[in-house]
């Protein structure tokens, strides 16, 4: 793992380079998972604001090499993974693998059993490698879309 990787807190003003990376991400990571048109659909922030919100509502962290930032995750208040993200032009450093760690050693601080999260195709694999198991293949609708992702847990023992 990349001992240049710092994990820290997300700040108001990470809101354009989170986008940046979920938008690039999806574009140019996942596209080898689904269709241009599932892609256009989904690659899109249309309020700023809303996902500004959403994202200093929670806890949520920031990856930085460098200074650079280069992924991001959150946590949701019933244990949801909602988005975990890295940049495609530094993946496979140990961004997520990180990222994850930071996420679980928040849940089990708030006391959480269990972390679930819905997984696309493209990060299905790697949170398999790390002790999560598909309870649910699903469908959900993305500007008129279709795709698929899997509801995904980690249970932790008492």
């Amino acid at each position: 793992m990349d001992d240049r990787i710092l994990i820290r807190s997300y700040q108001p003003d990470d809101a354009d380079a989170t986008i940046e990376i979920f938008l690039r991400a999806i574009q140019e990571v996942s596209s080898k998972d689904y269709s241009p048109a599932q892609i256009e659909a989904w690659a899109k922030v249309e309020d700023r604001s809303l996902w500004a919100e959403r994202r200093i509502s929670r806890p949520a962290w920031i990856a930085e090499i460098d200074g650079a930032t280069v992924g991001f995750s959150d946590l949701t208040g019933d244990g949801c993974l909602d988005m975990m993200f890295v940049h495609p032009e530094f993946q496979g450093l140990g961004i997520a693998s990180r990222l994850l760690g930071r996420v679980e050693e928040q849940a089990l601080k708030l006391g959480f059993k269990r972390i679930y999260t819905e997984a696309s195709r493209t990060a299905r694999p790697f949170f398999e490698g790390k002790g999560f198991r598909v309870i649910a293949r699903q469908t959900v609708e993305k500007r008129g879309q279709s795709l698929e992702n899997f509801l995904m847990e980690k249970l932790y023992a008492e």
